[in-house]
């Protein structure tokens, strides 16, 4: 945030300040892992992933002369089954770089298509129910303290982003606004999944990112506000 506001402070076009925005994002993104999934669906012991997400985002957005970029850094994460028991969590992280066009050219209101690219890594955690497991049996055998532990898989993705953003300003503080951002995020291939480490793995599955986003986005210009 210290460098989106010196970067901002710095900018200048006559008379005129071309300011970056942070904005922070609160959504839901949808996509399902076939390839590992299908692998689980045949061991009872394992939960399958759910087929959606929790997303908090930060970034940036800048508008001049009706041309919009913004440049966003995501976090994701989803809980299926019993968080104590058998459960599964997928993860990621994604940061990406769009540009888009304001139709409206509006002082208040903001409705502007965009397309963009980014880089997602993705990490597939799938834990056993232990419930039967004793307490001084894990504290005494090395065996059942590698059979209880999770099993986890990694996965990264290049991908693409088309969406489409609107933002309302507030009358009573010009400085911020609420808007929402839609889209579709993309990969342009198939990756295998890999081991925690990011090693090969034989005959891993292998899947693609195609993933539905919907967010609200808060924006506020606080260098403003003096």
């Amino acid at each position: 945030m210290i460098g989106f506001a010196l970067t901002g402070n710095a900018q200048h076009d006559g008379k005129t300040r071309v300011i970056p925005m942070v904005i922070r994002t609160i959504g839901i993104s949808f996509q399902k892992f076939d390839g590992l999934n299908s692998r689980i669906a045949n061991l009872p012991q394992y939960k399958e992933l759910r087929d959606y997400t929790g997303v908090l985002g930060l970034g940036w957005l800048k508008e001049h002369n009706r041309v919009v970029s913004t440049g966003n850094l995501m976090a994701g994460s989803s809980l299926s089954g019993d968080r104590d028991k058998r459960s599964s969590t997928i993860r990621y992280l994604g940061i990406d770089a769009n540009i888009g066009y304001d139709v409206l050219a509006k002082e208040s209101m903001m409705l502007y298509p965009l397309a963009g690219i980014g880089v997602q890594g993705y990490q597939a955690i799938f834990y056993k129910d232990n419930s039967a497991v004793a307490f001084n049996d894990v504290l005494t055998s090395p065996v059942i303290q590698n059979n209880i532990r999770s099993v986890r898989f990694t996965n990264a993705f290049v991908v693409y982003k088309l969406g489409l953003g609107f933002s309302l300003q507030s009358p009573k503080y010009p400085s911020n606004s609420i808007g929402l951002q839609a889209g579709y995020t993309g990969s342009f291939k198939r990756q295998d999944w890999k081991s925690n480490e990011y090693q090969t793995l034989s005959g891993a599955p292998d899947d693609k990112v195609s993933q539905f986003f919907v967010g609200v986005v808060l924006t506020s210009r606080p260098w403003h506000m003096k």
